[in-house]
Order: structure tokens, then sequence, then C-alpha cells
């Protein structure tokens, strides 16, 4: 089954990428939150492939919702994580795949079509990046690491919008970076890129896959309270270990000083 949704991840991503350098149809869902052509052809072609081999699973994706009744598998399927880079010809984008069994983690692959990178994962059996063995970072400090983050789409209206937690952080690790893609950013904590990802307004197929990926690789994930992560949770803290409880604690002290 994991070589099935390597395949399908592999596929879909073929089709972003042949049609990165065409004009874009583009339908805004948000004032940043918009869904593209490209986006509805990837998701066909998962969501069919996905039908025609196991007609028994339920599928949750970005754009089309939820289809088919609860199973025992459950797939969560971002089509292009990235649209807005799509959007604007920045090649920073991906297809992310997960599938849950009994409502747990269970195979994920996330494919970056512009450098050809494969990240795949399978509960138990570690997570590879084109077929290498994956590993998260050693760095021991917050003052060491260099994090990544997102910022959610209503961030505009709402004030809490990752801004303060970004502003502080930003003075306490080594630097930040925020590429545009959950995703992408978590297959860069498996693979010891980054030490930690951090980001609110999150939405089960933006990360499932990659917190497979983190957690085979052997890192942490919590939500910002310190509690057990589960897909459905919008706040996710994804780290090497090392860091976590440090950057738990930093997160904490910015919105205590916001309140302040």
């Amino acid at each position: 089954m994991l070589n099935f949704v390597i395949d399908l991840a592999l596929r879909a991503g073929a089709v972003l990428r042949a049609r990165f350098a065409e004009r874009r149809e583009v339908t805004a869902k948000g004032f940043a939150d918009v869904v593209t052509d490209a986006d509805h052809a990837s998701e066909a072609l998962i969501v069919a492939a996905i039908r025609e081999r196991f007609s028994d699973h339920a599928i949750l994706a970005e754009e089309g919702g939820a289809v088919g009744a609860e199973a025992e598998y459950q797939w969560l399927v971002d089509p292009l994580d990235g649209t807005l880079n799509y959007l604007h010809g920045l090649p920073l984008f991906c297809v992310s795949l997960a599938v849950l069994r009994r409502g747990e983690l269970h195979l994920a692959a996330v494919y970056d079509p512009m450098r050809d990178e494969l990240f795949a994962a399978e509960r138990g059996g570690g997570a590879r990046c084109n077929g290498r063995k994956l590993q998260v970072s050693q760095t021991p400090t917050l003052a060491q690491a260099l994090l990544t983050t997102g910022f959610p789409y209503n961030r505009f209206s709402q004030p809490d919008n990752n801004l303060r937690e970004h502003n502080h952080l930003l003075l306490k690790a080594q630097d930040i970076r925020r590429p545009g893609s959950a995703a992408l950013d978590l297959c860069a904590v498996a693979a010891g890129r980054s030490d930690a990802h951090w980001e609110l307004g999150l939405s089960p197929w933006d990360v499932a896959a990659g917190a497979l990926l983190v957690l085979e690789a052997g890192g942490t994930i919590t939500n910002w309270a310190d509690e057990p992560w589960h897909a459905d949770d919008p706040r996710m803290v994804a780290s090497n270990g090392l860091i976590h409880d440090e950057l738990l604690r930093e997160l904490a002290s910015a919105r205590r000083e916001d309140v302040d």
C-alpha cells in the first residue's frame, strides 16, 4: 500500500510540474487563500485513483472535502501544498498524502516535484527521502536552532495570528524561515535541515503526512499546550525533541507578554 501512496504522489507531482509554467486559472477562497486549476487537476487524479483501487476507503481532500463513509482507512489529501508559491512561480510546493488507520497515522508520502524529492514513511518503519533514511537534527538549544513557521489565512482579522510568537522567537532562535508549505517544513524537520516547526490554523491535510515523517525520523510533536497532537488539532509544534520543551516555554512566554 505504501508503494501505491508513493506512486500516486509522484503522478500528481508530475501534473503540477507539467503545468508550472502555464497560465493559471485562479479562484479566491479568501484574501490570501486561493485555489488554482492545478490544485483541481492534481486532486482529481488522486481521488480517482484511490476510489478505483480502494473503493472502501474514506477520503478527506482539501478542495473536494469528504468522500465516502467512515472506514478503517482514511486518506488526507493536499493536492498542492504551497499554492501561493505555485501561483507566483516560486518552485517551492508539494503533494502531500497521508493514510490514517483507525484514526492513527499509518502511511505518508510528500513529493516535491521541482527538486524531485520523495519523502515517505510507514508507522514503525522509519522515514526516508529518495530511499535515504531520515533522522532529526541534534541541535541542543533554541539559541542554536533554525525554526520554520507559517501564518493563518485569517491573520488580517484575527489577532491570534502567530505574529507575536514569531517576533518573540526571532530574538530567541538562531533564525526563522517561512517557506510557505507546512508539509515541506515538516519534511525539513524530519531530514534535520531545520530543528523545529510551529504553526496554528492548520488543517489535517496540511500536516498529517509531514507529522508521520517527523515522528518516524525520531522527532517530537505536540500541540502548543504540550498535549498529544492529533490530525484535527490546528496547533502544532514539531521538533527534534531536544529543543521541544524550550520552544514550548517561549511560545507560552510570548503569549503572556502580549496579555501583560
